[in-house]
Protein backbone atom coordinates (compact mmCIF):
# COMPACT_ATOMS: atom_id res chain seq x y z
CA UNK A 1 0.00 0.00 0.00
CA UNK A 2 1.49 3.31 -1.07
CA UNK A 3 1.34 6.38 1.13
CA UNK A 4 -1.06 9.17 0.06
CA UNK A 5 -0.61 12.88 0.71
CA UNK A 6 -3.21 15.64 0.50
CA UNK A 7 -1.95 19.11 -0.33
CA UNK A 8 -2.28 22.23 -2.46
CA UNK A 9 -0.61 22.72 -5.85
CA UNK A 10 2.00 25.43 -5.37
CA UNK A 11 3.53 25.46 -8.85
CA UNK A 12 2.75 24.12 -12.30
CA UNK A 13 5.49 25.68 -14.40
CA UNK A 14 6.96 22.49 -15.86
CA UNK A 15 5.25 20.09 -18.26
CA UNK A 16 3.60 17.06 -16.59
CA UNK A 17 5.00 18.04 -13.18
CA UNK A 18 3.33 19.76 -10.24
CA UNK A 19 4.74 20.90 -6.91
CA UNK A 20 2.42 20.06 -4.01
CA UNK A 21 2.75 21.70 -0.59
CA UNK A 22 1.56 19.79 2.46
CA UNK A 23 0.96 21.73 5.71
CA UNK A 24 1.01 19.75 8.99
CA UNK A 25 0.24 21.10 12.48
CA UNK A 26 2.49 19.61 15.16
CA UNK A 27 2.70 20.08 18.92
CA UNK A 28 6.05 20.68 20.58
CA UNK A 29 6.73 17.84 23.06
CA UNK A 30 8.08 20.04 25.85
CA UNK A 31 6.32 23.40 25.45
CA UNK A 32 2.97 22.05 24.14
CA UNK A 33 2.83 24.87 21.60
CA UNK A 34 1.45 24.13 18.13
CA UNK A 35 3.42 25.04 15.04
CA UNK A 36 3.08 24.46 11.29
CA UNK A 37 5.50 22.48 9.18
CA UNK A 38 5.23 22.48 5.39
CA UNK A 39 6.84 20.07 2.95
CA UNK A 40 6.97 20.27 -0.83
CA UNK A 41 6.68 17.25 -3.10
CA UNK A 42 7.14 17.04 -6.86
CA UNK A 43 4.50 14.84 -8.47
CA UNK A 44 3.85 13.51 -11.98
CA UNK A 45 0.68 14.87 -13.65
CA UNK A 46 0.28 12.90 -16.90
CA UNK A 47 -2.72 14.83 -18.27
CA UNK A 48 -1.77 18.30 -16.92
CA UNK A 49 -5.15 18.48 -15.20
CA UNK A 50 -4.13 20.17 -11.92
CA UNK A 51 -3.79 23.96 -11.72
CA UNK A 52 -2.20 26.21 -9.11
CA UNK A 53 -4.30 26.42 -5.95
CA UNK A 54 -6.10 23.08 -6.51
CA UNK A 55 -6.40 20.68 -3.58
CA UNK A 56 -5.03 17.30 -4.73
CA UNK A 57 -4.18 13.80 -3.53
CA UNK A 58 -0.84 12.31 -4.58
CA UNK A 59 0.62 8.86 -3.91
CA UNK A 60 4.11 7.45 -3.62
CA UNK A 61 5.44 5.51 -6.59
CA UNK A 62 8.71 4.37 -8.08
CA UNK A 63 11.22 7.15 -8.82
CA UNK A 64 10.17 8.81 -12.09
CA UNK A 65 13.10 11.22 -12.12
CA UNK A 66 15.73 12.52 -9.72
CA UNK A 67 13.16 14.56 -7.79
CA UNK A 68 9.75 13.02 -8.68
CA UNK A 69 8.67 10.12 -6.45
CA UNK A 70 4.90 10.76 -6.43
CA UNK A 71 2.03 10.71 -8.94
CA UNK A 72 -1.28 12.57 -9.01
CA UNK A 73 -4.25 10.45 -7.94
CA UNK A 74 -7.10 12.96 -8.18
CA UNK A 75 -8.06 16.60 -7.86
CA UNK A 76 -10.30 17.08 -4.81
CA UNK A 77 -11.19 20.74 -5.20
CA UNK A 78 -10.54 23.19 -8.02
CA UNK A 79 -9.13 26.62 -7.18
CA UNK A 80 -11.43 29.58 -7.43
CA UNK A 81 -11.08 32.14 -10.21
CA UNK A 82 -8.77 34.97 -9.27
CA UNK A 83 -10.26 38.45 -9.51
CA UNK A 84 -7.95 40.80 -11.39
CA UNK A 85 -8.87 44.48 -11.33
CA UNK A 86 -8.20 46.68 -14.32
CA UNK A 87 -5.77 49.50 -13.77
CA UNK A 88 -7.39 52.90 -14.27
CA UNK A 89 -6.41 54.59 -17.50
CA UNK A 90 -4.07 57.47 -16.94
CA UNK A 91 -4.75 60.41 -19.22
CA UNK A 92 -1.69 62.38 -20.08
CA UNK A 93 -1.67 66.05 -19.13
CA UNK A 94 -0.99 67.12 -22.72
CA UNK A 95 -4.02 65.21 -24.03
CA UNK A 96 -6.20 66.69 -21.30
CA UNK A 97 -4.99 70.23 -22.12
CA UNK A 98 -5.61 69.80 -25.86
CA UNK A 99 -9.15 68.56 -25.19
CA UNK A 100 -9.83 71.60 -22.99
CA UNK A 101 -8.50 73.98 -25.66
CA UNK A 102 -10.68 72.42 -28.35
CA UNK A 103 -13.81 72.78 -26.24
Amino acid sequence: MSKTITGVVASKKTDKTIVVTEHVRLTHPLYRKQYTVSKRFMAHDEKNEAQEGDKVVIEECRPLSASKHHRLLRVIEKAGVKHVEKEPEVVKKEEAETKEEQA
